[in-house]
């Protein structure tokens, strides 16, 4: 029974079992970013980078890879937000496209920066808004109703530019906060105008990062294109989700990665 045992022995390869759960886990992780996109506004790369770096790529290609799975991945949460509703497109422009400037002129000054301050960087950003994410005041809701001011939107993308050129995150992390605390804009209006600064954002820092060959193409096109499924369900979902659920969800999500991204700099330190 040759080829019995042929097939026993194939079954039980360590490579091929090793290539099986690298399958598995891209998956898995694509779906559940992919979702925390669609109900957050961010890009996915909080989780984008942790598996890839736990894959064997160093800090610098992780965080590159992450940026251009994120775009695909909010490309399909921009579009599905617009089939449901008209998005701001005017507030969104100018967000974008100061996202846009400022992620194309840092995207080449992580180059010159250890992989340990800029893990360390990504920890200290996440402590920061997991400590200052609260619900709006109702005074600030009232706020909301005089309109967005467009020089905060300018501000607020280019903090998200900056995030995404410099440390590899699309920014929406960043975005949030800004844009409900700062700017007073309603949490499901601030996802939409999130996912779609992001998307610029992380489209003008991966050109930098395909064209000095940092960005691993196939492994982000598998990560957004499993992301992208995953955004398309929870954006369609968004109404139907609380505010107070939304910052429940953002708080934790920030505090779970800033631990990850403070060990693994930590880790680097001391090796």
């Amino acid at each position: 029974m040759p080829a019995v045992r042929d097939a026993v022995v194939c079954a039980v390869d360590p490579t091929l079992m090793s290539g099986l759960v690298e399958v598995l886990s891209v998956l898995s992780v694509g779906l559940l970013a992919g979702v925390l996109s669609g109900f957050l506004g961010i890009g996915g790369g909080l989780l984008f980078s942790p598996l890839l770096l736990l894959m064997g790529l160093d800090a610098h290609h992780a965080l590159a890879t992450s940026t251009l799975a994120i775009v695909p991945t909010t490309l399909v949460g921009s579009l599905t937000h617009w089939s449901l509703g008209p998005l701001p497109w005017r507030e969104g422009l100018v967000m974008s496209l100061a996202a846009m400037l400022v992620a194309l002129g840092f995207s080449r000054l992580g180059l010159g920066l250890s992989a340990g301050f800029l893990l360390a960087a990504q920890a200290t950003l996440y402590v920061f808004l997991t400590l200052t994410l609260r619900p709006r005041s109702a005074l600030h809701k009232r706020q909301s109703s005089h309109g967005i001011s467009l020089a905060g939107l300018t501000g607020v993308g280019g903090v998200a530019g900056l995030s995404s050129g410099l440390l590899g995150v699309g920014g929406g992390l960043v975005i949030m906060p800004l844009l409900v605390q700062r700017q007073a804009v309603p949490i499901h209006q601030a996802v939409r105008l999130s996912t779609l600064a992001v998307l610029t954002s992380s489209s003008a820092a991966s050109v930098t990062f395909l064209a000095d060959g940092r960005a691993a193409l196939g492994m982000a096109l598998a990560l957004g294109f499993t992301a992208s499924l995953g955004a398309r369900w929870s954006a369609s979902r968004l109404n139907q989700v609380s505010e107070e659920r939304l910052l429940m969800l953002l708080r934790g999500v920030t505090f779970l990665v800033a631990c990850d991204s403070g060990r693994r700099a930590l880790q680097l330190w001391l090796a």
